[in-house]
Order: C-alpha cells, then sequence, then structure tokens
C-alpha cells in the first residue's frame, strides 16, 4: 500500500479527519491530503518539541500556517486545538502522522482513528 493511499483511506476516508500528512522523523513528507498546506519545516520543529511538554505549552503547534493552542502528549501523541478544529498526532517508530480534525468531529474520533493506524504502523515496523 501506498503512503498516499494510507492518508486516502485510512484517515480521511473515515471522515473523521479533514486533513492529514504522514512524513519521515526528518520531515520529509511522504504523503498528505489534498489542500493541506503542512510544511516540511513545520513538521521538523514539530517533531523536535516531541517530548518537551514546557516549550509545547509556551509555543502551541503550528502546522499549515496555523497556531493550535497545546493541550497534552504522551512521548508518542500530541493533542492541540484551535477553536472547533484541533489537531492529533502519533510519532511511530520511523514516521510521524498529523490529522486535522473539523466541527462536527469530536478530537476523541479524531485520536481513535490517527492512533490506530499509527499503532499499526508500529506493529510493522514504521
Amino acid at each position: 500500500m501506498s503512503w498516499q493511499s494510507y492518508v486516502d483511506d485510512q484517515l480521511i476516508a473515515t471522515k473523521m479527519v479533514k486533513h492529514a500528512v504522514i512524513c519521515g522523523h526528518d520531515g520529509s513528507i511522504w504523503a498528505q491530503s489534498a489542500g493541506f498546506s503542512a510544511s516540511a519545516d513545520e513538521l521538523k520543529e514539530l517533531l523536535a518539541k516531541y517530548g518537551d511538554m514546557n516549550t509545547l505549552a509556551l509555543t502551541g503547534v503550528t502546522i499549515g500556517g496555523t497556531r493550535y493552542m497545546y493541550l497534552s502528549s504522551t512521548d508518542k501523541v500530541i493533542r492541540a486545538k484551535k477553536g472547533t478544529s484541533g489537531l492529533h498526532t502519533i510519532k511511530t517508530t520511523q514516521a510521524l502522522i498529523v490529522c486535522l480534525y473539523e466541527d462536527p468531529t469530536v478530537p476523541e474520533q479524531c485520536a481513535t482513528v490517527t492512533e490506530k493506524l499509527g499503532e499499526y504502523l508500529i506493529s510493522v515496523g514504521y
């Protein structure tokens, strides 16, 4: 399966994710949904902040030119929000999945879809 298929078929097709991007740990974009303008620099910056809750709390998360307020994180997951939309990310062994949701989708719905794909990629070595 291609990386674009993961974005289109496993994330966007669920209707729980408005936009998504999958990138490597170097920020290089492997696949992203149409109309999503996440940049490699933004993704690299996000990856550099993983595990640093203080920096995340101060600076938030900027993806696609939009700054989201940091909510919470673990060693694998970051959650952020802006108004009625938000981001849910999961860091796998070799990749980062960033998913954007918008109202009426609630954060938990996006989180379930994002983490399901992330855990699958971890289980197959990605």
